[in-house]
Formats: C-alpha cells, sequence, structure tokens
C-alpha cells in the first residue's frame, strides 16, 4: 500500500485537509468540501436480485475505478462500510475480492474508524437517556407501551430482538417489552449518511421519534436534550474515509445502511467530496436495483441533488442459473439453458433502470469456470433483445486491466446516452401512492395488502404531519417480491404492509413488508468460526 498521504495527493488534497488514522486510513475534514465545488461525473453500480452464488458488485465497482484509472482518468470510489454482523455471520466482508480490493481489507471490515461504534453509542444513549426520564418520573408522561425506539448493536443475534428490560426491582428501571436492531439499520446511521454538515446532523437528531405520551404527543430526542451529546459522539464519524484499493486509487468509504432494512447507500458528503475531488465518481447501492438503488434514486438523489452519468447493472451466469432454477451445488456446471431461463429477472432490472430516464449497461461479471457459450447468451440477449450495451468484466483476476471493457462502455455512455434521471414518485404523494408505485413499478405486484397495524400507523403518520416523507421499504433482497422463496421474475403477486415506522430524523418512513427482520441472526455455521489471529495475521476473513 502507498502511504496515505500519497493517496490523499491523487485528490488533490493537502496533509492539513486530512486526518491520518495510522499510515494507511485518514479522516478528510468537511472544510475540503467549501472549497472545491463539484466538477465530477456519477457512476452507479448496481445487480440483478441476489443469490448465494453472490454477483461481486463491490468487486466490480472497485474493478471500474481502476480500469478508469488505467485510462488516466482522475477517478475516486465512493463506498459504504462493511457491518461486523454479515461480516461474522453469513455474507463474509463487503472489501471487493481478488485484484480489486479496498485496503486495509481486516481493518475496513472490522473496526475500521470506529464508526459504527459511534453510531451504536449515540443511539444507545438516547435509549438509556429516554428510559432514565420514564424512571426518574415515572409512568405519568411517557407511554412505556409506545416506546418505538429500541438498541442496537453491530452484530447478528436473534436472542435480542425481542426482550424484556427494567427487571430486578424499583430500583432498575420501569419493565417493558423492548428489544435490539442491528446499527445498519439505526436511523442515526441513516441520518449519518444523509446530514450534509454538524448542524444538518443535529437537526436531524433532534428530530429523531422516540415515544409517545398517554396524550399521544410525540417525544423527540431534542425534548429528551440529547441530540447535542449523540452529535458530540458522531463528531469524528461525520468525516468520511480515505483508503485505497489494490491498485492504489483514492476510495471514499463512509457510513454502512443495509439496502433491505435501510436505504442501502453510502454517505451523501462522501459521495460529494468525491465529485468535488475527481472526474469521475464510482459508487454502488446495496443488494439488487429494486432495493438499494431505487432508494439511491429517490430518497440520496432527490434529497441531496444528486444525478448519475451512467447505471452499471451486474449479473453473473451463476446467479442467472440460480433464478433459472438451478440449486447451488450446480451452479457451476455448464448450462446454457439454465442462463437462458434466469433472464428475465435481469429484464426486470433493466426495465426498472430504464424507469428512471437512465438506460443501463450490462456488466457480466466473469467467474472462473464460466463458459464462453453461457456468456454470449446474455452478451446476444443485451444486445439484441434488450438493447442496452453490455460488457464482460474479469476484475477479480485481473484488476482494473479486466475492466477495460467495461470502463470504455461506461465513458462513452455518460457522454453520448446520459440524461436527467426522473424520479420514481413525487415526495408530495400521499403514502399508499408512494408506496404503490415502488411496489408495482420496481418490484412487478398486483396488490398491496395492509395489517390492522399499517392502517392504524398511516393514521399516525397522516396526524403527525409525516405523509409527505419519501418510503424507504423494508424487503427480502433475495426476491422481486416480498417472499424470499420467489426466485426469477415472479408474477401475480401481493405484497403486505406489516407497519410503517417513522424515521423523523432521517428523513423517511419505513414500510415493513413480509417477514423482514431488522436483527439478522447467525447461520448454522457464521463465518466466525472460520476467522481466527495467531499474534501478526487474521485469516479466515472472507
Amino acid at each position: 500500500m502507498e502511504p496515505i498521504l500519497d493517496i490523499a495527493r491523487k485528490l488533490g488534497l493537502t496533509e492539513g485537509e486530512i486526518i491520518p488514522y495510522g499510515c494507511d486510513k485518514a479522516k478528510v475534514r468537511l472544510e475540503v468540501l467549501k472549497k472545491n465545488p463539484a466538477r465530477g461525473k456519477l457512476v452507479l453500480v448496481s445487480a440483478i436480485t441476489p443469490t448465494p452464488a453472490g454477483e461481486g458488485k463491490t468487486t466490480t465497482t472497485i474493478g471500474l475505478g481502476q480500469a478508469m484509472a488505467r485510462l488516466n482518468k482522475s477517478v475516486c470510489l465512493a463506498l459504504r462500510e462493511p457491518s461486523l454482523g454479515p461480516c461474522l455471520g453469513m455474507k463474509g466482508g463487503a472489501t471487493g475480492g481478488g485484484l480489486s480490493q479496498v485496503l486495509p481489507r481486516e481493518d475496513i471490515n472490522l473496526h475500521f474508524t470506529g464508526d459504527f461504534h459511534a453510531v451504536t453509542s449515540a443511539h444507545n444513549l438516547l435509549a438509556a437517556m429516554l428510559d432514565n426520564k420514564i424512571y426518574h418520573e415515572g409512568l405519568s408522561d411517557i407511554d412505556p407501551r409506545r416506546v418505538i425506539w429500541r438498541r442496537v448493536m453491530d452484530m447478528n443475534d436473534r436472542a435480542l430482538r425481542n426482550i424484556v428490560i427494567g427487571l430486578g426491582g424499583v430500583l432498575q428501571g420501569v419493565p417493558r417489552e423492548s428489544g435490539f436492531d442491528i446499527t445498519a439499520a439505526s436511523e442515526i446511521m441513516a441520518i449519518l449518511c444523509l446530514a450534509e454538515s454538524y448542524e444538518d446532523l443535529k437537526s436531524r437528531l433532534g428530530n429523531i421519534l422516540v415515544a409517545f405520551t398517554y396524550k399521544e404527543e410525540p417525544i423527540t430526542a431534542k425534548s429528551l436534550n440529547a441530540s447535542g451529546a449523540m452529535a458530540a459522539l458522531l463528531k469524528d464519524a461525520l468525516l468520511p474515509n480515505l483508503v485505497q484499493t489494490t491498485e492504489g486509487v483514492p476510495a471514499l468509504i463512509h457510513g454502512g445502511p443495509f439496502a433491505n432494512i435501510a436505504h442501502g447507500c453510502n454517505s451523501v458528503l462522501a459521495t460529494k467530496m468525491a465529485l468535488a475531488l475527481s472526474d469521475w465518481t464510482v459508487t454502488e447501492a446495496g443488494f439488487g436495483f429494486d432495493l438499494g438503488a431505487e432508494k439511491f434514486f429517490d430518497i440520496k438523489c432527490q434529497g441531496a441533488g444528486l444525478d448519475t452519468a451512467a447505471v452499471v447493472l451486474v449479473a453473473t451466469c451463476r446467479a442467472l442459473k440460480s433464478h433459472g432454477g438451478v440449486d447451488k451445488p450446480d451452479l457451476e456446471k455448464y448450462n446454457p439453458g439454465a442462463v437462458q431461463k434466469g433472464l428475465p429477472n435481469l429484464d426486470r432490472h433493466v426495465e426498472n433502470i430504464k424507469q428512471f430516464c437512465e438506460p443501463p449497461i450490462v456488466c457480466l461479471n466473469r467467474f472462473e469456470g464460466d463458459h464462453p457459450e453461457e456468456i454470449d447468451v446474455v452478451r446476444k440477449h443485451c444486445e439484441n433483445n434488450l438493447q442496452v450495451p453490455f460488457a464482460v468484466s474479469n476484475v477479480f483476476e485481473e484488476g482494473g486491466k479486466g475492466g477495460i471493457e467495461l470502463a470504455e462502455k461506461v465513458i462513452l455512455h455518460s457522454e453520448k446516452n446520459s440524461q436527467p434521471f426522473c424520479s420514481l414518485y413525487d415526495w408530495n404523494e400521499d403514502v399508499k401512492t408512494k408506496i404503490w408505485k415502488i411496489a408495482s413499478k420496481m418490484y412487478g405486484a398486483d396488490e398491496i395488502k395492509y395489517t390492522a397495524k399499517a392502517e392504524r400507523d398511516l393514521r399516525s403518520i397522516e396526524k403527525l404531519g409525516y405523509q409527505k416523507l419519501p418510503v424507504c421499504i423494508a424487503k427480502t433482497p433475495a426476491s422481486l417480491s416480498d417472499d424470499p422463496k420467489l426466485r426469477g421474475r415472479p408474477e401475480h403477486f401481493n405484497v403486505t404492509v406489516r407497519e410503517i415506522l417513522i424515521a423523523a430524523g432521517a428523513g423517511f418512513l419505513i414500510p415493513l413488508t413480509g417477514e423482514i427482520l431488522r436483527m439478522p441472526g447467525l447461520p448454522k455455521t457464521p463465518q466466525a468460526e472460520h476467522i481466527d489471529f495467531d499474534g501478526n495475521d487474521i485469516t479466515g476473513l472472507r
């Protein structure tokens, strides 16, 4: 790795504009944004519906950035931070792979610069101050049955999803039901990723809705006098983190909301900083286009005034075989027929991207063992049927060299075919209309069903004046529907909204669909069982 100061200099940053965390990581001061207006073009990388085979979206994003640098373009990546939950659970780390990674890999995947811990601490401080008020002032004001602010931790732990707190007697608090979510689902994580200044951060923190009184009046973080201390805990976490790729390309990694239970994008500050310091910014949105990328456009771009020059849709032969009905053990077997059967899922995502007025470039992320005939099935379909640009990427094995074809097509598209994006819905529309437009246009749903709880939530949203907020639908990433078992391109299905959470500080509503959970559980054999440290090196981290 190059010294972090040398990486900073590639972006025109001086020693005084960064705060080094050792020799290979640094925070970048926000004053940089005041000195450098945005000049770059923004490239979004998304993917088809994820499968257990893996699509390599982050690897493709990193490799694309490296390829553009090889073409002598000024480029900076803008990525999310990994969570310890998936890293130690089922999915593994999130720093790319092969010759297209961000470094230092172990640090980024584990504790990095402490941003996740700061979010966890600020979130749980608010929970503690809320329970402290209930303890000291009794139940004369806050209704313990209507406390909606849970606690968080950056770990998968199903045993903490639903708990009872305050047990042990009169000195231990007031007993009530509560639970834990994962830190990536915290509203404070979303706030960190959407705030554009310390003033904006503090204002959003103060707006967080935590409980209701017996008279159904809202209790916010500001009313608990908590927002100042929370902002202090997040002081350094608000600054984007600078690292590098395996080929020395600068990368700003900041914020880590999941796309299935949050808005799935890195911070607005990091994205705008990358746009200000380079000619090309390559970013990604979590899971498939129907989740992270929809929220990228409808929440992040609308709220922060961003727009894309190009959208890349990542697919793999293995994922298409999975959508074509092939089980995981057989995905590496030669089967062009199954690839063909899986193409409707790709078609749906291409159609979805076009609804935002930005036709995509389809990228086939090549895996070892992919047969040329299988790749040719996808190429012909994209060029002849879908009539969209197509490129094969081999950035895992070759680094930036393996992404040259993709980079050239992205650059050509952005110069000749790009146009301003159009949103899927207007924030001023009523909540049910916004949910319907997403579910019908992105997922292909025939109908939205609302539980009695969701209907009560809608009435509360209307009463409190939050009906004009955008919606951030929490849905399984494994299917275009809300049923993870429905692969490919499901048709004639309904989406069920169980309840709707109010994230007033982040500035959006969160409809929970299907059986989606905001605290994942560990698999039978978690990745943590394979990780070890011998005093010098960490092994087993993937």
